[in-house]
């Protein structure tokens, strides 16, 4: 359910329970896009089911889902389009258009090729952990999290959140721990790597399935470079990529996890059992990680 994942801190006394958050969603459903929509969002069951729920407890945490549509439509094919169009209404009115003219005819174009695109369909699965005051959105840059968060906070009445921040920051730290090859208790250093020079080069240097506990690392790091992205493990449950904006990138759970836990039978509801499972190695893991890092910035 979660490959990557941006935190973000509850930062106020929210007082809300299951009923209140569901109400709440209900006021901006999912919807598909309309004739001459672009894009559409809104909140959908997270457990895919139509008309369920909109906001799952399992476990004592608490799942959302953003479904996001977006029709394609290729800028190159709008602009071929309008292009064509201009030709013609030039040819006929024997005058050049002027550039205000052409940036509407080619909106103009765009809002009527619109109802005959493609769409496309994605989800974001929201994770609320009431207990731990938390809120990760599965989201590969900050920039669409913060889309999510926005959407969220209209969405959800008296929430407040914002990027959860550690007292070190993860670049210094993951340099450190690559130059001393001396990994934090519970997390052991992975076969990945991103180096980036702090000078006016901006050099980087990347090392992918590779051992990286080698002298050849810590000799970059002496020369300056420091450490953007480590790929971690943790208490050989989970594998993660740590960046330097502290996102948590390409999450797997490892083999120790999944013994004991019997396979489902196909068609079966898988949801639970893998909210459950995921969430709750993730909450172990992400205090041990703001301590290694060292412990959370309070402003």
């Amino acid at each position: 359910m979660f490959k990557n994942l941006i935190i973000y801190r509850i930062t106020d006394t929210w007082d809300t329970d299951l009923a209140k958050i569901e109400e709440n969603l209900k006021s901006m459903p999912f919807m598909p896009c309309g004739a001459t929509q672009d894009t559409s969002m809104g909140w959908a069951p997270p457990r895919g089911q139509a008309h369920g729920a909109l906001v799952e407890s399992v476990a004592g945490q608490w799942i959302l889902r953003l479904q996001v549509e977006t029709k394609i439509l290729p800028s190159s094919v709008v602009k071929r389009r309008a292009e064509e169009r201009a030709q013609q209404i030039e040819g006929a009115s024997g005058k050049k258009l002027s550039r205000m003219a052409v940036k509407d005819l080619r909106e103009q174009t765009m809002m009527e090729l619109l109802p005959r695109a493609f769409t496309k369909l994605a989800s974001v699965p929201v994770w609320i952990d009431p207990e731990a005051k938390l809120v990760m959105i599965e989201a590969a840059s900050p920039a669409k999290a913060d889309e999510v968060a926005v959407l969220l906070l209209s969405s959800l009445d008296g929430l407040a959140i914002s990027p959860l921040q550690t007292q070190k920051s993860p670049t210094t730290c993951m340099s450190a721990w690559l130059h001393s090859f001396d990994p934090p208790h519970r997390f052991g250093i992975d076969r990945e790597c991103e180096l980036k020079a702090i000078d006016e080069t901006q050099a980087i240097v990347r090392y992918a399935r590779h051992n990286i506990e080698i002298e050849e690392v810590k000799r970059h790091i002496q020369n300056g470079k420091m450490a953007t992205k480590l790929a971690l493990t943790w208490a050989d449950r989970v594998s993660f990529m740590l960046t330097e904006t502290l996102q948590i990138k390409k999450i797997k759970l490892l083999e120790a996890v999944m013994e004991g836990n019997e396979s489902q039978d196909e068609g079966e509801d898988h949801f639970d059992g893998d909210v459950a499972i995921m969430t709750g190695e993730l909450a172990k893991m992400i205090p041990d990680m703001i301590e290694a890092l060292g412990g959370e910035l309070v402003e």
